[in-house]
């Protein structure tokens, strides 16, 4: 898998609430699952946070892991 690294307009806005990532402290995840597609912005871990929250993106395999299973 190539690796490319590249800075997101000066205008983009967070997934979850709409503002400016570059007025707070910017985080971006990519769905590797799923073709590792473009990535999403988000302009903090606390709309991060939400986001998955909200999606419930942490059932099942995600936040469980039992190495003896």
């Amino acid at each position: 898998m190539s690796t490319t690294v590249s800075t997101p307009d000066a205008d983009e806005t967070c997934a979850y609430c709409g503002s400016r990532i570059f007025d707070h402290d910017p985080v971006c995840v990519r769905d590797c699952d799923d073709g590792c597609g473009s990535p999403v912005y988000f302009c903090n871990y606390a709309c991060l946070s939400a986001h998955v929250d909200e999606n419930d993106l942490t059932a099942g395999n995600a936040c469980e892991w039992s190495p003896g299973e």
